[in-house]
């Protein structure tokens, strides 16, 4: 595995189960929307990162 993917683990807004998640720190940070892998609700992820290190990771339920 790639020095800038990280494996972080989170907690779904939904089911409360903590799911592992895979992180590209080679951008200043993203935002995009994956299922749970547990009760498959669509979860938003955002995260920021600086020079390969992770800053912040913020969980939400997706109301779109």
């Amino acid at each position: 595995m790639s020095d800038l993917l990280l494996h972080q683990l989170i907690q779904c807004p939904y089911c409360w189960e903590q799911i592992g998640i895979d992180l590209d720190l080679s951008v200043d940070g993203q935002s995009y929307i994956e299922d749970c892998q547990v009760c498959c609700q669509p979860i938003q992820i955002s995260y920021s990162s600086s020079d390969g290190a992770l800053l912040d990771v913020h969980v939400e339920q997706d109301n779109a």
